[in-house]
């Protein structure tokens, strides 16, 4: 798959918690997607969903600082700001499984002021 497309691919999902839109982000993700963060060490899609979606009630916007695809996977550094005007930064690395994105891993940043 083009580069463009997964970076697209990456936007849309960013986009989905922006507005609400979970139908989207459950469309990007296979069937066997795992998610690891500090707080999560390897959870599963129907995990993720219970534990992570209901963020999307907090986010405001992004603001994408690094896009970088790499072989199947694209990092991601951003900037977001939530509902209440609090604002951090946040690495991810996705890695795709052709057009579907099969596992995130999430490094926490720090607040923003």
């Amino acid at each position: 798959m083009p580069a463009n497309d997964r970076l697209k691919l990456v936007r849309d999902s960013y986009g989905a918690y922006e507005s609400g839109d979970r139908r989207v982000v459950e469309e990007l993700l296979t069937d066997d997607f795992t998610f690891y963060s500090p707080a999560d060490v390897g959870i599963d899609r129907a995990r993720y969903f219970e534990r992570c979606w209901p963020n999307a009630e907090l986010i405001e916007s992004f603001e994408f600082k690094r896009l970088i695809e790499a072989g199947d996977e694209v990092v991601v550094t951003y900037e977001s700001t939530k509902t209440d005007w609090h604002r951090l930064r946040n690495t991810e690395v996705l890695t795709f499984d052709g057009d579907k994105i099969c596992r995130a891993e999430v490094y926490f940043g720090w607040d923003l002021k």
